[in-house]
């Protein structure tokens, strides 16, 4: 699961490459209870393997917030 900046795309919001859904949406439903597994269901499109590197982003970006991390 890559994770990409586009500004053309969300206000330049960390993306799951090729779509439109970004990290916070994923990080969202964790925080509402949601599994790694339930979460695509929620965004056909997406796979488990984009969840987690949509928290792996997350997590490096919390290391090194002011670095951006991927870049498309």
């Amino acid at each position: 699961g890559k994770v990409v900046i586009n500004p053309d795309i969300r206000f330049g919001k960390p993306c799951i490459k090729g779509t439109r859904i970004a990290v916070s949406d994923i990080l969202n439903l964790l925080g509402a209870g949601y599994t790694i597994e339930e979460i695509p269901e929620q965004y056909p499109g997406i796979t488990k393997k984009d969840v987690v590197g949509a928290i792996e982003y997350a997590s490096e970006f919390m290391e090194h917030p002011t670095q951006v991390i991927m870049q498309a």
